[in-house]
């Protein structure tokens, strides 16, 4: 053929990371099929739905079967009961939202990888170590990307220190992925006022905001003002367990404009084009997921991953090694022992300890020498693996 392509796809980096985890632990296991391997790497999660959430969307599809309730196509911005349940989610954190302003979708990576569509050609200042998406996304769109590093010192939060007063995207992501570091409010504060200065937007990503325990913000709009200045990204997976349901959300304040265009237009127009919307039983279920009942439903199962969380930190306490995250986030991001580089120190745990976790380097260069553990597992593996690098570390 002699079509054109995009080749802004030529600038991306092949991603050998789970593939090469994958091959690694397959090796592994064909040298050693005894061995009893335990997975803390996964950034998925591992507890079944609550009754609540899947009776909704049993019920909900129950009424496909009549002519009298059948739904066809669902309304692209998401259905209105849906939205509802968004805004008094919102409300019972102090967040008040124009029903106009949510954005239903499949998740916050749709979202995240779309939102590019409706911005133009920015200077995009990310965070590092990150969430792929962010990074790949722009690339894919040909924007000039800034990492800003995120280390040990500034304990994986960078601020806007040192940056230049010229009008930029900014990417936060809080408790982040992977380092499960979280922004207090001051610290959020800052971000926003320089926003403010510069004339920035910054895209905020939730995703992980009902892992926090203590009173760090779990929306950026908790912060006054930041209405003129932020989208938020979030998602259902973490919250309810919805990593294979697919549901989440964004919201585009009617207050967010770029040179006087109201960037809630501009996606309302994008996603009524590309996008088709969430399927009914799906909206139901995160209907019934957002209630009060189902909020404190899906508790029970956050409660168990922030067990594993505890036990994985006590740990490292006791160890003295460096992390951050575990508190208010499923990630525990450790420093590795003895200087070991991040694929050295996977190839270590695996062979020393049959734990499987995932190297730092894959997230970005400033995380080499660091390493993700998460807590989506059973108590009793978690246990098991407490114990087998109490003996090791």
């Amino acid at each position: 053929m002699k079509i054109k392509i995009n080749k802004n796809f030529l600038n991306l980096e092949e991603n050998y990371l789970f593939s090469d985890i994958n091959k690694r632990v397959n090796a592994y296991k064909e040298k050693n099929p005894n061995a009893d391997i335990i997975r803390l790497g996964i950034g998925d999660v591992t507890l079944p739905l609550p009754k609540i959430i899947v009776d909704a969307m049993k019920k909900a599809s129950d009424e496909m079967l009549s002519k009298d309730t059948f739904r066809g196509y669902p309304p692209e911005y998401g259905y209105d009961f849906i939205k509802e349940a968004i805004k008094d989610y919102y409300n019972r954190n102090n967040v008040s939202l124009d029903i106009e302003s949510i954005f239903v979708s499949d998740g916050a990576k749709s979202d995240l990888g779309n939102i590019v569509d409706i911005l133009g050609n920015n200077d995009i200042y990310i965070p590092n170590p990150v969430y792929p998406v962010y990074l790949d996304s722009n690339l894919m769109s040909g924007r000039r990307i800034h990492f800003i590093e995120g280390n040990e010192a500034n304990n994986f939060l960078p601020m806007p220190d040192g940056l230049n007063n010229k009008p930029k995207v900014i990417y936060l992501c809080s408790p982040n992925n992977p380092t499960g570091a979280t922004y207090n409010f001051n610290e959020l504060a800052k971000w926003l006022e320089y926003a403010y200065k510069t004339g920035s937007l910054i895209i905020y990503d939730a995703a992980y905001e009902a892992f926090i325990v203590d009173s760090s913000p779990r929306s950026i709009y908790q912060i006054p003002n930041a209405k003129y200045v932020a989208i938020e990204v979030s998602s259902l997976s973490k919250m309810a367990g919805f990593t294979g349901v697919r549901c989440g959300y964004t919201i585009i304040p009617l207050e967010l404009k770029a040179n006087d265009v109201s960037l809630n237009k501009l996606w309302k127009r994008r996603q009524a084009t590309k996008f088709n919307g969430v399927s009914y039983p799906v909206q139901r279920a995160a209907e019934a997921a957002l209630s009060i009942e189902g909020v404190k439903a899906c508790k029970e199962n956050l409660d168990k991953y922030k067990e594993n969380a505890r036990l994985l930190s006590d740990l490292f306490d006791r160890k003295h090694i460096w992390y951050s995250g575990g508190k208010n986030s499923p990630y525990i991001w450790l420093k590795c022992p003895n200087n070991m580089k991040s694929f050295e120190f996977f190839d270590y745990l695996l062979d020393k300890a049959n734990i499987v976790g995932t190297p730092g380097v894959g997230f970005g260069k400033f995380g080499e020498g660091y390493f993700r553990l998460t807590s989506f597992n059973t108590k009793e593996n978690t246990i098991k693996a407490v114990e087998r690098l109490e003996k090791l570390l």
